[in-house]
């Protein structure tokens, strides 16, 4: 079969660094942290009292207000990171066959705040009529549900190909960006938006994660708390916020004239098979995702350049991570550069396969890798020999780049994207 070429010609980005592409872009090269003491709500009595929020976002500057009270919080970043990804890829809503532009989009858990609101207005005595009957806002169900983000997306612009979310966790993302690459290369589409978003900086997000154990309690320190390979690492720091991309076939994009950033040319996905929320000791489904994306794709290990990992900041975590890369890559690990932006955004969950697919990009883009910020004390667990770019952004000539995202529930994946030329 002759599959097509997919290629990247529009991005949009709402994270915890940079409220646009260019914002987020400065902040990943510079090596800025998105962690500070919550604001969202009141978290004193809270063992984790800090998160990667979005900073100065003020929704009525993007969305009609009678239409974003409709949204949930993690809808709202959708609409707003893709409407820039569009607006980005110069595509002309006008012109474009929009039967076969697609929409897929990625949420680890979907409308969070606007379900924990609803059980807690239910549940207090002033909502019950006197007969005890439940109310409930008419839009509840739709702000709540992961797939409405892709629904607000494809409604917006007339969007009518494919339109479906994927959830896997902290795969999720990654997983949308391999079907919709599929779609593409198989000619089912022109065009897909694919992106994930997540809105998890509420009460029940950090007390469900807090309780866990899952994430850093170093409150006197926020912005040094999401520490990757540091020895003094204590868990992830819960981000927030969205990223798109425009994918493309690549006879549409040129005869288009569209701007390419980059190509993607291979995706691989596995399942641990193992436990609910640790990853597998041996780092055994993080191998297969890799592999299998490295034989969708025709790329040899010796022709990655730059690997943006998971990189939790988690003490098991991590080394799996790390160790699979190692078994993998062989000698060329120690040729290759290695960050962890979990460092800077935080944790994004469902949407951090895809602030960070946009990372890789723009790593291309700049030939430049954006650093592990946070790094103080070396683990003797990790090999000294290996370079995770810690502190500070390092310039080198990138090809290739490996972006990897794996999730509670075993979900492991990863996604190739290139250089682009004719």
């Amino acid at each position: 079969m002759n599959l097509k070429r997919v290629v990247i010609t529009g991005m949009g980005a709402l994270t915890p660094i940079g409220n646009t592409l260019q914002e987020y872009k400065q902040g990943l090269f510079d090596g800025v942290s998105g962690a500070a003491p919550i604001t969202k709500f009141d978290a004193s009595a809270f063992k984790t009292r800090f998160a990667c929020e979005l900073k100065n976002f003020i929704v009525d500057d993007f969305i009609d207000k009678k239409e974003h009270r409709r949204m949930d919080w993690y809808g709202q970043y959708a609409v707003v990171a893709s409407d820039e990804a569009i607006k980005d890829a110069g595509l002309d809503l006008e012109k474009i066959d929009k039967n076969r532009v697609g929409v897929i989009w990625a949420s680890g858990i979907g409308g969070l705040k606007t379900f924990e609101d609803e059980v807690a207005y239910y549940t207090t005595s002033v909502n019950l009529k006197n007969d005890h009957t439940p109310r409930y806002n008419p839009f509840f169900i739709p702000k709540m549900i992961a797939n409405m983000a892709c629904g607000y997306i494809s409604i917006r612009n007339g969007f009518r190909g494919m339109s479906y979310a994927t959830v896997s966790a902290c795969a999720s993302a990654n997983n949308a960006f391999i079907d919709a690459f599929n779609y593409l290369r198989l000619g089912k589409v022109n065009v897909v938006v694919t992106g994930g978003s997540e809105a998890a900086v509420t009460k029940a997000g950090v007390g469900g994660f807090s309780v866990m154990r899952a994430m850093s309690e170093r409150n006197d320190d926020p912005a040094t708390a999401s520490r990757p390979f540091d020895k003094e690492r204590d868990g992830f720091v819960l981000g927030e916020g969205a990223a798109c991309l425009i994918l493309e076939e690549y006879e549409h994009a040129k005869a288009r004239g569209a701007k390419i950033y980059a190509e993607i040319v291979g995706g691989g996905l596995s399942s641990d098979a193992y436990h609910i929320s640790a990853p597998h000791p041996e780092g055994l489904g993080v191998s297969l995702a890799i592999k299998a994306a490295f034989e969708d794709s025709g790329v040899t290990p010796e022709m990655i350049d730059y690997i943006n990992v998971h990189g939790t900041s988690t003490p098991i975590g991590d080394p799996q991570e790390v160790k699979a890369i190692q078994d993998i890559f062989g000698e060329h690990a120690y040729k290759l550069n290695i960050s962890s932006t979990k460092s800077m955004t935080g944790h994004l969950l469902g949407a951090a396969s895809a602030v960070e697919a946009v990372a890789s990009i723009l790593a291309i883009e700049s030939q430049m890798v954006p650093p592990t910020i946070n790094h103080f004390t070396d683990d003797e667990a990790f090999d000294s020999r290996l370079n995770f770019t810690f502190n500070k952004a390092q310039s080198r000539k990138i090809d290739f780049v490996m972006s990897n995202g794996f999730g509670f529930g075993g979900h492991n994946s990863s996604v190739i994207f290139k250089r682009y030329d004719e």
